[in-house]
């Protein structure tokens, strides 16, 4: 047999004793140029990884790979749960059993695997202001786009900076343009740039929808993201908690052939000026929870990830002692954020990492799921849908 064979030999097998579910161990994420805001649940010092920085995103049902200057084998990709500990990545459970995980005309359809990724970023000060790449530019350098989007959590430190710096004035968006912000990028000696933008207030429970070439700089509210599968981007700030953040990360996904060409001009491009100069910003961009349906006798479900069809998330809270039926059209994955349940037959506990993330594959998902909360107080998890699962929150 050979290795792919085995591989969803495997997986068949696996899913047959889970009841369709693989449990996820956590993926951390070092990066080297904040520092950790350490509130991801971690021994304190665990955060700390030496030349690859500290411990500041956990990625989430993740079959992407992440791109750090100094990176380690396998990092930001999530190990299933397996019954003999022989490691098994989920990225080679999707590619090895697509139609397993997937469902055969998902898979068929959408042959890049679950599409979206899913993380929560922790970091103790403010991001810089930066950009991700529009798909043109993206497909120069071989990756795809990454437009994400915010859900800020609650019941978490907010940080010293809880507010998301978002596009630009609309009289730079109208006026001066690249030449607005190119001294800036060509200096490369301070935080600047920033006067050409607006900051709004992270609220927890609500949050902010980016899509590539709108510049942002989120701040430091403990942070679920959900986006695109890319780790693609180019930094604008270059002074960022007190230190100059390296200017390749300006052309981190640039050719070498268009930065010989136009150096700072070049990543300029990536700016969507109408978008990101729209006097209605805020309101574009704004994300507040939207029942899903009819309300529900057993608590809450909320969409909190809507308005694109390229991926969509829920906020599903349980009421104590209450029984919730729950069924989606195709693959998602679960993260536990709150209290204790049970999700289809699968014990899950919030803040304890390691017990708190699933994925549901296809046949299970559109069959149904029962999810008990056994415990004393609300369970509140979040669900996590890829392309095209939920054309309906797409307005």
């Amino acid at each position: 047999m050979v290795a792919g064979e085995a591989t969803s030999a495997r997986v068949e097998r696996l899913l047959a004793d889970s009841g369709g579910v693989l449990a996820l161990e956590p993926a951390w994420v070092a990066r080297d140029f904040l520092p950790p805001g350490r509130r991801l649940g971690l021994p304190g010092d665990d955060y700390d990884r030496g030349e690859r920085g500290a411990i500041c995103e956990r990625w989430l049902a993740s079959t992407t790979p992440a791109d750090n200057r100094v990176g380690v084998p396998d990092e930001g990709l999530s190990a299933v749960v397996t019954d003999d500990g022989a490691p098994l990545l989920l990225a080679e459970a999707v590619r090895a059993a697509p139609q397993l995980v997937l469902g055969t005309d998902y898979a068929r359809t959408h042959p890049q695997g679950l599409g979206r990724l899913a993380k929560i970023f922790d970091y103790a000060a403010r991001l810089p202001f930066h950009i991700h790449p529009p798909e043109h530019y993206a497909a120069l350098v071989g990756r795809r786009p990454k437009d994400e989007a915010y859900h800020f959590l609650d019941g978490a430190d907010l940080g010293a900076h809880p507010e998301t710096f978002l596009g630009v004035h609309p009289t730079v968006a109208t006026g001066l343009r690249e030449e607005a912000l190119l001294p800036y990028l060509v200096d490369w000696d301070s935080d600047l740039v920033l006067r050409t933008s607006s900051a709004y207030l992270q609220v927890p429970g609500d949050g902010f929808w980016v899509p590539s070439g709108v510049l942002h700089g989120p701040g430091t509210a403990l942070t679920l993201e959900l986006q695109e599968d890319s780790d693609v981007l180019a930094m604008f700030q270059a002074l960022n908690a007190g230190r100059i953040i390296s200017k390749e990360l300006l052309f981190k996904d640039v050719r070498p052939e268009d930065r010989r060409r136009d150096g700072e001009r070049f990543p300029l491009g990536f700016v969507d000026w109408e978008r990101n100069g729209a006097p209605d910003l805020y309101r574009l961009s704004h994300l507040s929870p939207r029942p899903v349906g009819a309300p529900v006798p057993w608590g809450r479900r909320e969409w909190v990830f809507h308005g694109s069809p390229k991926f969509s998330g829920q906020r599903i809270t349980v009421e104590p002692g209450q029984v919730a039926e729950l069924v989606e059209p195709g693959v998602y994955s679960v993260f536990a954020w709150a209290g204790e349940g049970v999700w289809a037959g699968h014990r899950l506990r919030g803040r304890r990492p390691g017990e708190d993330e699933l994925v549901v594959v296809h046949d299970t998902a559109v069959r149904g799921v029962t999810v008990r909360n056994e415990g004393p107080t609300p369970f509140v998890a979040y669900l996590f849908s890829g392309p095209d699962l939920h054309p309906e929150v797409v307005g």
